[in-house]
C-alpha cells in the first residue's frame, strides 16, 4: 500500500493521539490539524502542523522531547504504523476523507484539544467547544473577532433601545 506524505503525516497524528476513540473522536483531532492548516497562527500545510515544535540548534531534524504541540512526535517512541491494526486503518480512512473535504468539522473550528485527565495552563485563554470522548476541544478566537463579536452586541443592544 502506498500512501502519501501529507495522509502518512495526518494519519500518523490521528492514530497517536486518538486510537482508542470511537471514529467521531479520530475524525475530531483530524479536524482540528486542518483547522490549523487553515489558520495564519500555525503551518500552512499538515505535515508542517503535525510535526511544528522545537528542535535542538545543533541537530534541527530531532524535535526536543515533550514540547511538540502533538505529543506523539517527541515522546521518543516509534512513529512507526502497524496497517494491520484496525484502529491504524481507520485513522487512514479517517485522514483521506478529511483531507478530501468528505466530512465536515465535529469540533467547529477547533484548533487545541487535550485530553480529560489533563488541565493544560492554556485553555483558560481558549473558548471551549465541546467534549468528544476523552479528549476536550477548544477554538484559539481572534482578537478582532472577539472586538467584532461584542460590537455587534452592542448595535442589538442600541437597536432594542431605540424600538
Amino acid at each position: 500500500m502506498t500512501v502519501s506524505v501529507v495522509l502518512l503525516c495526518l494519519t500518523q497524528a490521528i492514530f497517536f493521539e486518538a486510537r482508542g476513540e470511537p471514529f467521531i473522536g479520530k475524525l475530531a483531532v483530524a479536524s482540528v490539524i486542518m483547522n490549523r492548516v487553515a489558520d495564519e497562527r500555525f503551518p500552512n500545510d499538515v505535515c508542517g502542523v503535525v510535526y511544528q515544535g522545537p528542535t535542538y540548534k545543533t541537530r534541527p531534524d530531532l524535535p526536543v522531547r515533550h514540547r511538540c504541540q502533538f505529543s506523539f512526535y517527541c515522546d521518543g517512541k516509534s512513529d512507526e504504523i502497524d496497517f494491520t491494526n484496525q484502529s491504524a486503518r481507520e485513522s487512514l480512512l479517517v485522514a483521506y476523507l478529511i483531507a478530501s473535504g468528505m466530512v465536515f468539522d465535529v469540533t467547529e473550528g477547533s484548533t487545541f484539544y487535550h485530553a480529560i485527565y489533563v488541565n493544560p495552563d492554556w485553555a483558560e485563554t481558549k473558548t471551549k467547544v465541546v467534549r468528544i470522548q476523552n479528549h476536550i476541544f477548544y477554538r484559539w478566537e481572534t482578537s478582532n473577532k472577539k472586538i467584532e463579536e461584542e460590537k455587534s452586541k452592542d448595535e442589538l443592544r442600541k437597536s432594542l433601545k431605540m424600538n
